[in-house]
């Protein structure tokens, strides 16, 4: 588990280069280049901040956070306040004892999310990894408007060697999750995950269609453990933001997935959700292969954001 881990961040260290390279040299270079911390030093640090994704309002909290803590502190060095703020943003992205409950617990996971964010692959991952516990998957591809979803997430199935219920491209999803609950109850799953259509261009249909997949769950399953995870591509930066937003508006959600987040100068935004939400971040992915998709984890995430490089 231990090799797994540091392979896992190592790779995160790797991916979050581009970030890296935007945010720590240039805090290396602030917190080096000033004598003193003045009203300029925190103006030329909140720069830094907002180009890396983490938005205005994260950086305007994160700053005024700072500024508190080096008045209550009485420092005076700037290079005092690298491992300030470190710890600040460490504060604003962790997660609750509970964020993980429905692993332990029968449960039925939603994952929302608008195509090309890598929803359908983030379940087969999950699936394979809850899988590897062993616990007892199914997987509900109630993705039905996308071409190829349920052949891709079938695949997936295959490969974690988990069931799948499906029906013909274009069904009613709430059906889909209808035949699904009942197979999970009568085979004693232990997590269902489905994966769910996320049209946000046209959302009064999307808002309907959750609404009518929640009622079939709450009325056939209403013992179940609920969770709801939007899946947002770490590339777009801001747009990721707006879009958890608009989710948020239209369901319940509980936790965030984020992916592609190696090769991205934006992985400032993993703070920026959290904090502006207050949804937590529960999966970060950073590639292509099962083990890529990994509980987020806050430590490791600012640390792989911060370590200097060599």
């Amino acid at each position: 588990m231990g090799e797994k881990k540091t392979g896992f961040f190592g790779r995160l260290v790797q991916g979050l280069t581009k970030t890296r390279n935007s945010i720590a040299n240039g805090i290396d270079a602030i917190f080096s280049g000033f004598s003193s911390i003045d009203d300029d030093f925190y103006e030329e640090l909140e720069e830094i901040l907002i180009m890396t994704d983490l938005g205005i309002n994260t950086t305007t909290a994160v700053i005024e956070n700072l500024r508190k803590k080096v008045k209550e502190q009485k420092i005076k060095d700037p290079e005092e306040c690298r491992q300030l703020l470190i710890n600040s943003l460490k504060e604003q992205m962790l997660l609750e004892n509970t964020a993980y409950d429905f692993e332990n617990q029968k449960s039925v996971v939603l994952l929302i999310g608008v195509n090309g964010v890598g929803k359908t692959t983030s379940v087969g991952k999950l699936a394979g990894q809850l899988k590897a516990q062993g616990k007892k998957v199914m997987v509900a591809a109630a993705d039905t408007f996308r071409a190829a979803a349920i052949e891709q997430l079938t695949e997936w199935a295959n490969r974690a060697n988990v069931e799948i219920i499906a029906q013909k491209e274009g069904s009613d999803p709430a059906a889909v999750i209808y035949d699904a609950v009942t197979a999970a109850k009568a085979r004693k799953a232990d997590v269902l995950l489905c994966d769910t259509a996320g049209r946000l261009h046209n959302k009064k249909n999307l808002m309907e269609e959750l609404k009518k997949i929640n009622r079939v769950i709450e009325r056939e399953y209403p013992e179940a453990y609920r969770e709801t995870l939007v899946v947002l591509d770490g590339t777009t930066g801001q747009n990721a933001l707006a879009q958890a937003r608009e989710f948020n508006e239209v369901a319940d959600i509980t936790g965030i997935v984020l992916t592609k987040l190696d090769g991205t100068a934006k992985g400032g935004i993993a703070i920026a959700i959290q904090s502006e939400l207050g949804i937590p971040v529960k999966y970060i992915g950073i590639g292509e292969q099962i083990d890529d998709l990994q509980k987020f984890n806050a430590e490791d995430f600012i640390n792989a954001l911060f370590q200097k490089n060599e």
